[in-house]
């Protein structure tokens, strides 16, 4: 599934919510970190980090 997950790839937490958009892919330590950024409900810019496991791709 890492290998999947590129930058400008469109995903969504396992868990639901907003979807976003990749930003940079990081490989550490026998762990991907997946840096994602989306729009909230009031249209502000927001941004995290998030292990690859807990994501799904949209498109």
């Amino acid at each position: 599934m890492a290998d999947a997950i590129v930058k400008g790839k469109v995903v969504q937490l396992k868990s639901g919510g907003p979807e976003m958009t990749v930003r940079w892919v990081e490989h550490d330590e026998g762990e991907t970190r997946i840096g994602c950024e989306w729009f909230n409900d009031k249209d502000e810019l927001k941004n995290s980090t998030f292990l690859v496991d807990s994501l799904d791709i949209i498109r």
